[in-house]
């Protein structure tokens, strides 16, 4: 049994025979309605939208700001995430390099500890080593100061990223 055509919407009837409109067929709810094109613009706001989630835009770093505490908190009281080592680890005026996680860990003074994106900003390259104050790359010859990761030594010009980390006892875990 044939199925009568839909109605237009400007008044005029369907040719015989003709599919409807992309716009009869999407008011219609038909397959013809539902294009590959709004398929691929739906999944693209989605994932648009989970990348703008992922990123935050919330401050969630808790009253310090985020600042490492003396003892080495990062203001989060509870939780942490990934445990990359322990204090005995990272020497006094020293660090140590977590390459898997691109993180250095240091010790500035007595009981405080910092950390830092390994990636340079100068090109891009990972440090590589903790000595003499100092986080190094070995591409240029930058230089990031330990106590706050601001250049020692250019071609750099901008310093190291801070990042998030929080001290539980003995165990170094990043935020």
């Amino acid at each position: 049994m044939a199925q009568a055509p839909a109605a237009r919407t400007d008044g005029s009837e369907p040719e015989s025979g003709a599919p409807p409109a992309p716009e009869e067929a999407a008011a219609a709810g038909t397959p013809e309605g539902k294009s590959r094109r709004g398929l691929l613009i739906g999944a693209g706001l989605a994932g648009v939208a989970g990348f703008a989630a992922a990123c935050g835009g919330g401050d969630d770093e808790g009253a310090a700001g985020g600042e490492a505490s003396p003892s080495g908190n990062a203001g989060n009281a509870g939780g942490g995430g990934k445990a990359l080592g322990s204090t005995s680890e990272i020497p006094v005026g020293g660090g140590k390099i977590f390459e898997a996680e691109k993180i250095v860990v240091v010790q500035p003074a007595q009981g405080q500890f910092k950390a830092y994106s390994t990636i340079c900003p100068h090109r891009r390259c990972p440090v590589d080593a903790v000595a003499g104050g100092t986080i190094n790359c070995p591409c240029h010859g930058s230089k990031f100061k330990i106590a706050d990761g601001s250049v020692a030594n250019p071609p750099a010009d901008k310093p190291l990223e801070e990042k998030q980390i929080t001290v539980q006892g003995d165990k170094i875990m990043l935020a």
